[in-house]
């Protein structure tokens, strides 16, 4: 068996507790799941597969059927390897939204990630779930409260926007800063949903862009590079934060945990390289905010690591984007002539792609 299906094995039991002995590191010899694993990985044909599958899935079926069956959390993650596969498990469905109305944590857990993973925003059953997300939005229990906020961010009905959005709004202010981060994420699905439905809340998302967890802050950005495309005029005022929170990012003031190969925060940077972009083009007041920042962000992305390509690029698209600069420009090109004369084919093509819209703007 090879290394990948161990680890699968092996990681299985803690992700979705479904050993009930503590401390176990590995699915039971006698667990369906792991038997079904190991049946599959030792076939060697798609036929064989077919067969198997077909009758893991009449089992299921029957077993879920069952009134008194108390195997529902492992028979859930069985119908959701099957789905995983590609065979359709369609009679689960609902099984896993009663899983996720009416089990205990860690049944409701396995029965949020099923639906998350069965249906779609527009699935007719879905609606069976908006009462129980309300529920455990209001539950005193966090993890219920990081469930429901979850799925909520993923998936949740267009048309029943409106009876959630008041909570939603509430764990803005919640002390954890894991229930802000996913409201803030949640208001984000939202508005590229039904963006009329959250404008009103536009002052609570400049109070999670000043959140004191970097998770929520960057969150946030996320929203403010969506409503900045449509209206950059609206938000010239927070140009200056943007940059203060740039320099922090650059300057590594984050916790190590953003951190990429070395390189602070750098999908941070990208989403703020592109909201000063939005907010710098065609305004030399705010242009001269950024230059600062813009020409020390060029100066620390050494050309070491694709992550570090990919922000140079942001900078001297950033650069060439706002109200020009003369050093800044020089900086910028010869930025461009290093991707140019790399020896990667990946940063020729970059350096060309950028070489050419700088041509058509001139």
């Amino acid at each position: 068996m090879s290394d990948v299906v161990e680890k699968t094995l092996t990681a299985l039991p803690s992700l979705l507790s479904l050993d009930s002995q503590p401390g176990s590191a590995k699915l039971s010899s006698n667990s369906k799941l792991g038997n079904l694993i190991r049946g599959i990985t030792e076939l060697t044909s798609k036929h064989e597969e077919e067969k198997l599958i077909q009758r893991e899935l009449l089992l299921i079926k029957e077993q879920v059927s069952s009134p008194n069956t108390t195997m529902m959390k492992e028979l859930m993650v069985r119908a959701i390897y099957c789905e995983m596969l590609g065979y359709g498990v369609s009679f689960s469905y609902i099984h896993a939204i009663k899983l996720a109305q009416q089990g205990n944590v860690l049944e409701k857990r396995v029965g949020y990630l099923a639906v998350s993973l069965f249906l779609n925003e527009s699935h007719e059953l879905l609606l069976l779930l908006v009462n129980t997300v309300l529920k455990d939005l209001q539950s005193t229990n966090l993890i219920e409260v990081c469930m429901a906020l979850t799925v909520v961010g993923q998936m949740f009905p267009k048309d029943m926007i409106p009876a959630i959005l008041p909570l939603v709004e509430e764990k803005l202010n919640h002390p954890k800063e894991i229930i802000r981060r996913k409201a803030v994420l949640a208001l984000y699905k939202f508005y590229l949903i039904a963006p009329n439905q959250v404008q009103h809340i536009h002052n609570k998302f400049r109070k999670a862009l000043c959140d004191k967890d970097p998770g929520v802050m960057s969150a946030s950005l996320h929203i403010y590079l969506q409503l900045i495309q449509v209206n950059p005029e609206g938000y010239k005022d927070l140009a200056s934060s943007f940059v203060t929170i740039l320099k922090q990012v650059v300057g590594g003031k984050l916790p190590m945990d953003f951190n990429y190969h070395s390189v602070p925060a750098p999908w941070l940077q990208i989403h703020l390289l592109r909201i000063l972009s939005l907010l710098g083009k065609n305004d030399q007041s705010t242009s001269e905010i950024m230059y600062e920042i813009l020409d020390e962000s060029l100066r620390r992305a050494e050309m070491n690591h694709n992550i570090t390509y990919a922000i140079l690029y942001e900078c001297v698209k950033c650069t060439y984007t706002i109200h020009p600069k003369s050093d800044l420009l020089e900086k910028a090109a010869k930025c461009i002539g290093n991707f140019v004369l790399s020896p990667k084919i990946n940063l020729k093509y970059l350096g060309e792609i950028r070489n050419n819209s700088d041509n058509n703007i001139q």
